[in-house]
């Protein structure tokens, strides 16, 4: 018997990296996983029993819309969401007064507006089960005032604020809201941009307390408590993990 036996869960982003992590975690629990992606999403979905794989745009409101109903029509009801999709790994580190503002729009678009969307499709489905968790993925960035990607940084420091107001919100509906913030992390997205690599990877390293890689896998124990019932008194906070990097 697993935690989250019975259970719905969908994982936005969930086709790779840190996505694809959070739901094998969740399916080991029982839960019955729903990818939403972009692309590759009927080929990560295929990898669960009863997996349901869904492309999403999860910055455009009906496609989001659409994911909730397939999900109820599939699967009955939605149990947890995990926010996770979002921009990172191919935005370029430039200075604030360089980022053109189509891009910053764009970046706001998929890391913040989707969450509110995502939310907002999901919640009259967890309303009428009688509840439900929703763990958004922030980053540890904000925290730490890191320069250079002034547009990503103020996203995932939003998805906090965020966190912490819907659960005043959504607490008298039995709907908990929660986040977790990653460090660096060695996702399939961040290899692929060994730049990126060549930046971040040392300096994030040896600014931690525990001095290895952070990979996808050490995030999902996290979500995991976050979307089950031991953590049916937690809601509105945000856990950091990144090795110790920075004490929250």
């Amino acid at each position: 018997m697993g935690a989250l036996d019975n259970k719905v869960a969908i994982v936005t982003g969930g086709a790779k990296g840190i996505g694809r992590a959070i739901a094998a975690g969740l399916a080991r629990e029982g839960a019955r996983i729903v990818i939403a992606d972009l692309r590759g999403a009927e080929s990560a979905a295929a990898a669960f029993a009863d997996g349901v794989g869904l492309t999403v745009d999860v910055a455009d409101e009906a496609a989001v819309q659409r994911m909730a109903d397939e999900t109820v029509e599939q699967c009955g009801s939605i149990d947890i969401l995990v926010n996770n999709a979002g921009l990172y790994a191919s935005l370029a580190m430039r200075p604030f007064d360089q980022i053109p503002l189509d891009e910053w729009r764009q970046v706001m678009d998929v890391n913040v507006a989707s969450m509110f969307l995502t939310c907002r499709a999901v919640t009259p489905v967890m309303r009428a089960g009688g509840g439900g968790a929703i763990v958004n993925i922030s980053s540890g960035t904000p925290f730490r005032g890191v320069p250079f990607l002034l547009h990503y940084v103020t996203s995932k420091g939003a998805i906090v604020a965020f966190t912490r107001a819907l659960a005043k919100e959504l607490g008298k509906d039995e709907i908990r809201v929660n986040c977790v913030a990653p460090g660096f992390t060695m996702s399939d997205g961040v290899k692929q941009h060994p730049e990126v690599v060549e930046k971040l990877r040392d300096a994030s390293v040896s600014a931690r307390t525990i001095q290895r890689d952070q990979e996808p896998e050490d995030v999902v124990g996290a979500v995991v408590y976050l979307a089950g019932s031991s953590a049916s008194f937690v809601t509105g906070q945000t856990i950091v993990i990144d090795g110790g990097q920075y004490f929250h």
